[in-house]
């Protein structure tokens, strides 16, 4: 099984907590940095300055700053020099070249040498604000691990994956055992399971880990605007091409890169993106000269991509490709077993950040999140528990803190008495000694008698007790028909087949479950 590694963010943030970033400055002209300063410093961002080359080589080796911007033309060396000295430092560490002459071949050179973005003076402070963020954001992706949390880890300075159920296991044996490979890695799993963080695990379990990684998004660029972005182009290659530019592939050699819903990828993208696979070579738009790159690619979509295939939305020979390795995330409601230890994460996660003492969680906050679809998933949960904690005005969380949709229990277990919805302790008094097997009856009257016989880990036996009862009744409805049942439960195949294997009531893949077992 995987130790524990990097937090596992989802696509819009991370589970974890993350430090002050901190953004070096090597520029020998004292209005420049105060600028640079006065516009970028904040509660989240440190910046410190060097006038000279040396100075600035030898601030990246004693404070490590998670991003530079480095001035061409410096006192003692050049930029280049600089950038190359500090690249030999630090290879993960985003660099911004800044120069006075639009045109420099300078510049171009840091970048084709895999410096992340160059700047023309005098600075557009708007853009330079956005390119910083973002190589400050590449930077905490490249340097945060993302980890499998232990049951017992208080530490938060990493993102991390959170679950011990069968399904999550299965997936920490995958991570494990493909990180090391050079192999394609294909992540699938419906938005907000955690694939970004699945994939960052992967990065930094590789060999891979001390270069440059990179997630690019690619349903949030437009056509012509990805294929530069990834690519890069010629000058003149088309309307508003003024300077050749050095796509990410190119500066990205011998790391990582992460393509996002490449499902999303317009038939032409998906064209060079094939060969690049095949041959590790592409040209930039607008070029005839090949140029020659080492990347590692994952991938990950929330499609159906043999749908897309079928119906000439995506290449067949580019999944062939990608499907060298798959990993499948299953959805949250396909492990409701590892929302307690998701709860105690968040809680403790959000303690930090928010400065709270939340201490412990009403029974009720927990049988609301249990009975909750979560459509959104795990990115989902975590907006719930951040609201729920912000709202907290004690040390005990209630369901008064969580958002509406999380009270919404009508949709989770069938109405046994006409319209009456029965849910919690309380309506158990509704329910006759002679009414049908309804869940929550069976179920206290279980948790009774574990707690009678002193049993630990309560929880466990309870959801194995109900997941027993569950899937053999569904599989004899099937008469074994694994496809079906999968259907009507509304998960995927290889997460039944997974149930049923953790439930003993299959030995191995291909083995049928027989209609005349009893549970």
């Amino acid at each position: 099984m995987i130790e524990s590694h990097e937090t596992i963010a989802t696509a819009n943030g991370t589970y974890g907590w993350s430090n002050i970033s901190t953004l070096l400055v090597i520029d020998d002209e004292p209005n420049i940095v105060f600028s640079i300063k006065e516009t970028l410093s904040s509660s989240q961002i440190s910046v410190i300055s060097a006038a000279t080359a040396r100075e600035g080589i030898e601030l990246v080796r004693t404070r490590r700053p998670d991003a530079a911007i480095i001035d061409v033309r410096l006192p003692d060396q050049t930029g280049l020099e600089a950038y190359d000295k500090i690249r030999l430092i630090d290879p993960r560490m985003p660099v911004i070249i800044m120069t006075a002459f639009a045109k420099t071949d300078t510049a171009i050179e840091a970048m084709c040498r895999g410096a992340y973005e160059y700047l023309v003076k005098p600075v557009d402070f708007r853009r330079l604000k956005a390119v910083v963020h973002k190589a400050l954001e590449l930077s905490r992706l490249s340097r945060i691990p993302a980890l499998v949390a232990t049951e017992d880890s208080d530490d938060l300075s990493a993102d991390r994956i959170v679950g011990h159920s069968p399904a999550m296991q299965e997936v920490y044996k995958k991570i494990g055992r493909i990180a090391p490979q050079e192999s394609t890695v294909l992540i699938l799993g419906e938005s907000g399971t955690g694939k970004e963080l699945v994939a960052r695990a992967i990065y930094h379990y590789s060999s891979r880990n001390q270069q440059p990684f990179l997630a690019i998004n690619c349903a949030a660029l437009p056509e012509t605007i990805l294929e530069s972005e990834l690519f890069g182009h010629e000058r003149g290659a088309f309307t508003g091409a003024e300077q050749r530019r050095i796509g990410k592939f190119e500066q990205v050699n011998g790391g990582t890169i992460f393509l996002d819903e490449i499902g999303d990828m317009s038939p032409a993208t998906q064209a060079k993106a094939l060969r690049l696979l095949q041959e590790q070579q592409f040209e930039r738009i607008g070029g005839n000269s090949t140029v020659k790159t080492d990347v590692r690619i994952i991938a990950a979509t929330n499609r159906d991509l043999s749908r897309d295939v079928e119906e000439g939305r995506f290449r067949q020979d580019l999944l062939y490709r990608l499907n060298g390795f798959t990993i499948q995330l299953p959805p949250l409601r396909d492990r409701l077993e590892d929302i307690p230890a998701l709860v105690e994460h968040f809680v403790k996660v959000f303690n930090r950040q928010l400065g709270k003492q939340v201490r412990t969680v009403a029974p009720a906050v927990l049988e609301s999140l249990l009975l909750h679809r979560w459509p959104g998933n795990v990115r989902e949960f975590q907006s719930a528990i951040r609201y729920a904690m912000v709202h907290a005005t004690g040390d005990v969380l209630i369901p008064e803190y969580l958002p509406d949709s999380c009270l919404q229990k009508s949709h989770a277990f069938p109405k046994p008495m006409g319209d009456q919805q029965l849910i919690g302790h309380d309506a158990l008094a509704n329910v006759g000694p002679d009414e049908p097997l309804y869940p929550f009856v069976k179920l206290m009257d279980y948790v009774k008698r574990l707690l009678a016989d002193g049993k630990p880990d309560v929880y466990r036996h309870m959801i194995h007790e109900v997941d027993r009862h569950m899937f053999f009744e569904v599989m004899k409805h099937f008469r074994g028909n694994q496809l079906q049942a999968a259907e009507r439960l509304g998960i995927s195949r290889m997460t039944l087949r997974s149930k049923l294997r953790s439930l003993g009531m299959i030995q191995d893949r291909n083995q049928p479950l027989s209609d005349d077992v009893e549970p």
